[in-house]
């Protein structure tokens, strides 16, 4: 059977937080990828743009290219940047239709208790953020 591009993109973010087995490792490279992120325009670090449910301020906006989504972010704390960097490589330049095949409880779903759970990986408060950004990923895909 074929895996769907959600599985892949499912697949690929979980790989993003299997690379390193030592945390220390694990987090400079997320803060190295969080320090690629392309500018982000200061009039749109506005409270429309904002993403609630993250520990720190994290703005995202997206625009059309074609059919695809192509998503832009940014946050004032180095490692949840890199939290947004390794999801814009991964989502953005997506078809709405890819991305909406990606429900973000998958997230939750992988739970503390699996080989693969994300949790074991990012504290309490950056998975829910990790969370709280796949869902404004979703939701723009769905409208």
């Amino acid at each position: 059977m074929a895996t769907s591009g959600a599985e892949l993109a499912q697949q690929e973010l979980v790989e993003e937080f299997e690379m390193f087995d030592n945390w220390m490792d694990r987090y400079q490279y997320i803060i190295d990828m969080g320090k690629q992120l392309p500018d982000f325009p200061e009039e749109r670090r506005t409270d429309e743009f904002k993403i609630q449910g993250c520990q720190s301020n994290v703005w995202m906006c997206h625009e059309q290219a074609g059919d695809k989504l192509v998503f832009k972010a940014t946050s004032d704390a180095a490692i949840v940047s890199g939290l947004i960097a390794v999801l814009l490589r991964i989502y953005s330049e997506r078809t709405p239709e890819e991305i909406s095949q990606t429900e973000p409880h998958f997230l939750k779903d992988l739970g503390l208790d699996k080989d693969l759970g994300l949790d074991k990986h990012l504290s309490p408060t950056r998975s829910n953020g990790l969370h709280a950004m796949l869902e404004r990923i979703y939701q723009v895909a769905k409208q």
